[in-house]
């Protein structure tokens, strides 16, 4: 789940805090990422909320191994994707979402673990900045949904296919 600029953008570089998305969209992130229960981020990704998220439990995914939270519901890891996901399932989970940034985006779908995007679409342009992925990729997409948020905000919900090479 991800917020775009009209350009494509999900930040102008990885320290940009999304206060562009509008409240739409935070209304719509909140229900959505509560209704799963877990989110999932990069540090980098994390470093720009700059706490944990509360009423769900946040994965950051990091390198640094030395990492330790002082919060219960937030879990440093450096595990690769397909080993969280396993985790997560052994747990009860029915699965989690995805909040960034590019190179976390880009490590689940090399995975083949982006099952679903839920794209916010916002009325802005940055012009240059960071893409929804670090590296070109292939996937295909089957619109499922679309919702207007407010009067220049809509999302849409896709199914994920990848595309066999």
């Amino acid at each position: 789940m991800i917020a775009l600029t009209a350009d494509g953008k999900i930040a102008k570089d990885a320290s940009h805090y999304p206060d562009w998305t509008g409240s739409a969209d935070k209304k719509l992130f909140k229900q959505i990422t509560q209704d799963a229960g877990v989110i999932i981020m990069g540090s980098a990704t994390y470093m720009t909320i700059g706490k944990p998220l509360p009423n769900r439990r946040n994965i950051v995914l990091t390198r640094r191994t030395d990492r330790v939270s002082s919060y219960d519901n937030l879990e440093y890891t450096n595990k690769q994707p397909i080993e969280i996901i396993k985790k997560l399932k052994s747990e009860g989970f029915g699965g989690a979402i995805l909040i960034g940034g590019a190179q976390i985006n880009t490590l689940f779908a090399n995975a083949g673990l982006i099952d679903e995007m839920i794209l916010t679409y916002c009325p802005i342009i940055f012009g240059s900045g960071l893409s929804l992925f670090s590296e070109p990729l292939a996937m295909n997409l089957e619109l499922l949904a679309t919702q207007q948020l407010d009067p220049d905000v809509f999302y849409a919900h896709y199914r994920v296919t990848y595309e066999s090479s």
